[in-house]
């Protein structure tokens, strides 16, 4: 995927409230298919990029009835 950084502050609109940024390319994101190929567009059309490896989410898996174990080690609190 490929975003633009903001080239412009974000400003509050006093009538509504609502965040808004004269920058457009702020709205644009590409998504590609593969690293390499979002790497190869940035390159042929002269954008300066940085990669941003995913992390990889580690999954804690508990069950509701844990917490009412008969040997659990944590105090209970309430």
């Amino acid at each position: 995927m490929l975003e633009f950084e903001p080239g412009s502050a974000r400003r509050v609109e006093p009538l509504m409230g609502w965040t808004s940024s004269g920058d457009m390319d702020s709205q644009v994101t590409l998504r590609f298919d593969t690293k390499d190929e979002a790497i190869a567009y940035a390159k042929k059309h002269g954008i300066e990029c940085q990669v941003f490896e995913p992390k990889t989410q580690r999954r804690s898996i508990k069950a509701y009835a844990d917490n009412f174990k008969y040997g659990r080690q944590d105090l209970w609190t309430h």
